[in-house]
């Protein structure tokens, strides 16, 4: 069974940084694209990063220039550096994997996509 665990989440002030992980476990013989979201309290989830397994990014504009991608493929691993923190930014991150090439016994399958748990982030003044 494949699953991704986030962690890293917590309190900062604002200006400050965090750095979250996404951990995604089972056998897994590739992933396509992996993203991070996140949800505030009465907001619809958001689209903050993708990244590909190419390591290309995209970035919604609110975070450009403060937030930072990265994965490891050989690890099935990717991390979010965030920087200049503001109160806006609370909210519970979200990480997904896309296009998920895992294996059972002797098939190999592929799954669309997988959601983690969710880390809180809080920001204060």
């Amino acid at each position: 069974q494949v699953q991704l665990v986030e962690s890293g989440g917590g309190l900062v002030q604002a200006g400050g940084s965090l750095r979250l992980s996404c951990a995604a476990s089972g056998t897994i013989l590739s992933i396509n694209t992996m993203a991070w979201y996140r949800q505030a309290p009465g907001k619809q989830r958001e689209l903050v990063t993708t990244i590909t397994s190419g390591g290309f990014t995209n970035y919604a504009d609110s975070v450009k220039g403060r937030f930072t991608v990265s994965r490891d493929n050989a690890k099935n691993t990717m991390s979010l550096q965030m920087n200049s923190l503001a109160p806006e930014d609370t909210a519970v991150y979200y990480c997904k994997a896309m296009g998920i090439r895992t294996s059972r016994l002797t098939s190999t399958f592929w799954l669309s996509e997988i959601w983690g748990q969710g880390t809180q982030v809080t920001v204060s003044l």
